[in-house]
């Protein structure tokens, strides 16, 4: 019979003792007491953080919102009926992320970056959280590089840097989603990434929009981020941190981007929807009170790096839906003291064809200057007062009185003006072509153009600089140096185009 080494067995077990790691890992769980309306209650969850994001066992995210004495009020993400009373709830101990970088470039997502586009599954391996703190100041600095849209009314008067945050308000069906897209669309060739984010829409207005990029070869450079109208208010109201955290990525990479959340008014209704099921108390218009607080966090992530960070830029482009052009009311004046100007697009002027259809008079950018090249700077002066001005006289001579030569000069300088800032849908023009039209106008060219023949001479004057060799050169000196090329020159081309222009 073999004998037991007493020695030996307690050598073997003290080594197995000290050579044992303990994986116990400890998770806090609750327990779901009621669920209805995208919104549940859950019990349990005594450490949990705010905005933290929970799993429960049938796979469904939520988002900790409301923190009580003895409950916590969840927001439901992607519930589609599973979860039930007595489910269990996780806690994560971080918020909710979405993939984000180059991987992401000509998809259509959702906000927790799901792919809906039938492509692959997204493959990104960085992540990062939707909500976060804004940059500081020391770390910006001053919108000074402009983000053409390829617009004239808008370069011109209401200029859009990069960096910036520019506001498109104005009624239902003004053109608010086609400027945006228009932007998009001109961004192609500029080395800026592009971020449509679709809020509450319907899923073939979206379809459209995603149709339109693709004609024009914008989705190679765009991501979009839908949440739709058939889906629930918390998605809704995530989307456009999603979609900002999709740009931020390029942002502190150095890289600019643009990013259009269509609408934010529509994000504020869900969030009120959400507010009020969780028992929130409600302010003006049945709003939570922290609704400014909602869109100023959001907005206040659009910014321009400096130097020392890259230099990379985020510019925001939020849409506001007005009722009757009341953009006075509660969300407009909100968004309007949050934003760095905003273009308003009236109805009447829509529906008499000049498009797009912004007032001069209450569209503004409090960067002005800073995000146009010099040659616009320099030809855009006056305008803005001279438009001004045509309006008034175009009032007053409503009533019929005799106009004097001056007057009457006036006048139809104004209404050669408003032709000559029309531009259809999609049709962007190069920031090249627009110096020319300005010259052409604030030099006085089309003074004995008929006012219907003002579109006209527009398109053949600038087919005939592409064509002629001093006009080519003319252009090519634009883009170089950003300014207004020799007015000899200038002036010799242009004589030379209208005297055969019939």
């Amino acid at each position: 019979m073999e004998k037991i080494n007493a020695k030996e067995i307690s050598l073997l077990l003290k080594s197995q003792i000290e050579s044992y790691k303990s994986d116990l890992e400890t998770k806090e769980v609750g327990r779901v007491v009621s669920v209805g309306d995208s919104i549940c209650k859950v019990f349990g969850l005594d450490n949990v953080m705010s905005n933290e994001l929970l799993t429960f066992e049938n796979g469904v995210f939520g988002i900790a919102l409301n923190l009580e004495k003895d409950m916590v009020g969840v927001i439901l993400l992607n519930d589609n009926g599973q979860v039930k009373e007595g489910d269990i709830v996780r806690t994560t101990k971080h918020i909710v992320e979405v993939p984000v970088g180059e991987e992401l470039v000509g998809r259509v997502v959702n906000p927790l970056g799901i792919a809906l586009d039938g492509g692959k599954e997204i493959s990104s391996k960085k992540r990062r959280p939707i909500d976060v703190v804004a940059t500081g100041v020391i770390d910006r600095e001053s919108v000074n590089t402009p983000l053409q849209t390829g617009l004239k009314i808008v370069d011109t008067l209401t200029p859009i840097g990069r960096g910036q945050r520019e506001l498109i308000i104005g009624d239902r069906q003004t053109g608010k989603t086609t400027l945006a897209i228009d932007t998009i669309i001109n961004q192609r060739g500029k080395g800026v990434y592009c971020i449509y984010v679709a809020i509450g829409q319907k899923e073939s207005t979206v379809a459209a929009v995603i149709d339109t990029l693709k004609k024009f070869g914008a989705m190679e450079y765009t991501t979009v981020v839908c949440a739709s109208a058939s889906d629930p208010a918390p998605l809704q109201y995530i989307a456009p941190y999603a979609g900002c955290a999709i740009g931020e990525e390029f942002m502190f990479n150095g890289k600019d981007a643009l990013v259009v959340y269509d609408d934010l008014s529509k994000q504020a209704v869900a969030y009120r929807e959400i507010s009020l099921l969780l028992r929130r108390p409600p302010g003006r218009e049945a709003y939570p009170g922290d609704i400014f607080y909602l869109h100023s966090r959001l907005l206040e992530r659009a910014a321009k790096l400096n130097k020392s960070l890259g230099g990379g830029s985020l510019t925001a482009l939020p849409i506001i839906e007005t009722q009757e052009g009341d953009f006075s009311a509660y969300i407009p004046t909100n968004v309007i003291s949050i934003t760095d100007g905003q273009i308003y697009l009236e109805t009447n002027r829509f529906h008499s064809g000049i498009r797009p259809a912004e007032v001069p008079g209450l569209s503004v950018s409090r960067v002005g200057g800073a995000a146009q090249i010099k040659a616009i700077k320099k030809l855009t002066g006056t305008l803005r007062l001279d438009l001004a001005s045509f309006q008034e006289l175009e009032a007053f001579t409503q009533f019929g009185s005799d106009l004097d030569e001056q007057t009457a000069r006036k006048l139809e300088r104004g209404k050669k003006t408003i032709q000559l800032l029309i531009q259809g849908a999609h049709e962007t023009m190069p920031v090249e072509l627009e110096v020319i039209s300005l010259y052409t106008l604030t030099k006085g060219y089309l003074d004995d153009i008929q006012t219907k023949d003002v579109q006209r001479f527009e398109k053949n004057l600038h087919n005939f600089f592409m064509i002629n060799k001093t006009g080519k050169e003319i252009l090519e000196q634009i883009v170089e140096t950003k300014e207004v090329p020799n007015d000899e020159l200038m002036d010799k081309v242009i004589k030379e185009f209208k005297a055969t222009f019939r």
